[in-house]
Order: structure tokens, then sequence, then C-alpha cells
């Protein structure tokens, strides 16, 4: 029951995170299932490894609701979409792949550097300045590349790399976050499906596992997140987003602080 409520509470926090701030929640799922497969005896070896694969797969899940939410109010920029999301398959995909042959460990080091990166820059406010316009297909493709081999590595959506990337293009601030809440689909997809194409062949997973994908929790989770991102998108037109940044940084610090001390 203690790890039901676990992962609806991460439904819930995914969801608003997905429709508020453009994140898929990953950065908070990730850290909070390491600690919940933890307790449930999973081999240590393989936990990191499932929680970036289950993060991603509650993503598809989360980023389709608050894309469409966000849709409704004209907030995402659809040609933008579609000529970044053949870079964002190719990296997130071969990323995952990359991941699969990581050790547990580096890959828990990566995300706390990553986290305490996010919480800097939600912190300093330190997004580029609007100075360029959308590139072209070619510099669309390597930059949803880079945007998806991070995310794979993460376990995230993206959002904290894509929004600053749209606004140093030019993009509306809120257009950006509508955005990237759409990349955070072929991201969620393509990163699951990798995650689960090189979970197929290993041993010793817990049951109920589709490859590196905890099913229970991505149920747990996906239901809860679904019903929630679109009132994190409707609240996202109403409140000020760079204060709701800041407090959400101070948690990430606590969260890359906490898994920094259980490695040390």
């Amino acid at each position: 029951m203690i790890e039901l409520f676990t992962y609806i509470g991460l439904g819930v926090a995914a969801g608003l995170l997905a429709g508020l701030l453009g994140v898929g929640g990953g950065i908070v799922i990730v850290p909070m299932l390491t600690v919940t497969f933890a307790a449930q005896h999973i081999p240590q070896t393989h936990i990191q490894h499932l929680a970036l694969g289950t993060s991603l797969a509650t993503i598809v899940f989360t980023s389709i609701a608050s894309l469409r939410a966000h849709h409704a109010r004209g907030a995402v920029d659809w040609q933008t979409f579609r000529r970044i999301t053949p870079g964002i398959l190719f990296g997130t995909f071969s990323g995952s792949w990359f991941a699969a042959a990581l050790s547990g460990r580096f890959l828990k080091i990566f995300f706390i550097i990553f986290t305490f990166i996010v919480a800097w820059q939600m912190l300093s406010s330190a997004l580029p300045k609007a100075s360029r316009q959308i590139p072209g297909v070619c510099g669309l493709f390597a930059t949803g590349s880079v945007i998806g081999g991070i995310s794979s590595l993460v376990g995230i959506g993206g959002g904290s790399m894509s929004v600053p990337f749209l606004i140093w293009c030019n993009t509306e601030a809120r257009k950006a976050i509508g955005t990237s809440a759409a990349i955070g689909f072929p991201i969620a997809l393509s990163g699951a499906a990798g995650y689960i194409v090189n979970g197929l062949k290993i041993s010793g997973l817990p049951p109920y596992s589709l490859g590196y994908i905890y099913l229970p929790a991505l149920a747990g989770i996906a239901v809860t997140s679904y019903l929630t991102a679109p009132l994190g998108a409707k609240l996202a037109h109403n409140l000020p987003i760079s204060k709701l940044k800041k407090g959400f940084a101070v948690l990430l610090i606590l969260t890359g602080s906490k898994m920094l001390y259980g490695l040390l």
C-alpha cells in the first residue's frame, strides 16, 4: 500500500510539473523511484535503469495530457515540433542504448550533476537572451539529438533544455513551455522503447517488468499524471512561473543532495 500511494503521489506531482513548467516530471520521479525500488529489495545493479525507463514511460502519458491542454490554449508551435522531432527520436533512442551499457552508479552520478545544473539555472534565471531565430532542418536535428540523448540518460521529458533553447530562439515563454510539453512526447516514446528493448535480455529484473519498465509503477503514476497535467497547464497561464521555478529549484537541490549523500 505504501508503494501504491507513492506511485499515485508521484503521478500527481509529475502531471502538475508537466503542465506548469513544461517538464515531464522525471527529475522528481527518478529519485523517488530509486528509493522505492530499493525498499522493494530490487538488485542495486538494476535500480537506476528501471527508474529511468519507468520515468520515460510515464512521461508518454503525462506529455499527451499536457500538450493537449497547451494546444487548446494555442501555446504549441507545431511547425517547430515537427522539424525537431526526427532529431529527438534519434538522440533519445540512441541514448537509451548507450545508457543500457553504463553502470547504475555512473547514471546516478550523471543524474545528480544534471539536477544541480538545472537547479542553478532556475535559481539564477540563467536563460539565454532571445538573440536568434529557430534554426533550419540540420540545426534542429542536431539540437533535438542532444536534447533527446541527455534526456534518455536522466529519464526526463527534456523541458529543462528545450524551454531555454526555444526562448533563445525568440519563442515567447508560455509558447516555449507548451512546445516543450509537446516535444516531451517523442522523447518519452523513443526513450521508453529503447529501455524496453535493452531490458528484455536482462535477467534478475522484478516480476511485472517489461524490459527496464516496472509496470505497477507505470500504471500508478500514469493514471494520476494524465489527470493532473491539464490542471498544471491551466495554472501555467495564471501563476508567476519565475517564482514557482525558484521553489522547484530548492526541491531539486535537496533531492540531489540526498542522492549524493546516499552515494557517499
